[in-house]
């Protein structure tokens, strides 16, 4: 599995109410793309979200502390269950860095906003690496840390008509300003 996560699994918190580290994961796996916050069968209109595949070691670590994990039933027989985390993506409060890395050689970053993080819903993306900051929920007794995207950069998949065209796109661009 290619997430790799960094820092502080099985030590994100100092104490019941101390503060949770960020938890920063390379080479992510998204799964369940909603940036849009579309209505749909598991999601309320307007809430955006994203969901994380975790390798086993690391879900269990963070489940331990508190994260919440989810776990897909097994696909086929002899496959273990999936481990994933649901991510939500806000922009009101502390809208997240959002970096969008495209062109030969990652040469194009976009920064995306409310307004354009909905490419994400489709986009071919090769890479992600995230930033992720958790804060503490209680309801009706029970108890958890929920993921908030606070940063991340996304490399989307070479595209060949993308690249030959780039240097015509770049001559339009110069031609428009004046």
């Amino acid at each position: 599995m290619p997430t790799k996560q960094k820092g502080k699994a099985g030590a994100t918190t100092s104490g019941a109410e101390g503060k949770i580290p960020p938890l920063t994961i390379e080479h992510a796996t998204l799964i369940y793309k909603n940036f849009s916050g579309a209505a749909k069968r598991f999601n309320a209109k307007g809430l955006r979200n994203f969901h994380i595949v975790l390798d086993t070691d690391t879900a269990k670590m963070l489940e331990n502390d508190g994260w919440n994990i989810k776990w897909d039933d097994p696909v086929e027989e002899g496959d273990s269950p999936r481990p994933h985390i649901k991510v939500a993506v806000a922009f009101e409060n502390f809208p997240p860095r959002i970096i969008l890395i495209s062109g030969k050689g990652g040469s194009k970053r976009s920064v995306l906003n409310a307004d354009s993080v909905d490419i994400l819903d489709w986009a071919e993306i090769d890479n992600v690496d995230v930033v992720l900051t958790g804060s503490r929920w209680e309801v009706q007794g029970k108890h958890g840390i929920k993921a908030w995207l606070r940063k991340a950069f996304v490399t989307l998949s070479p595209d060949d008509l993308e690249s030959k065209y780039a240097v015509a796109e770049s001559l339009v661009s110069e031609d428009d300003a004046n």
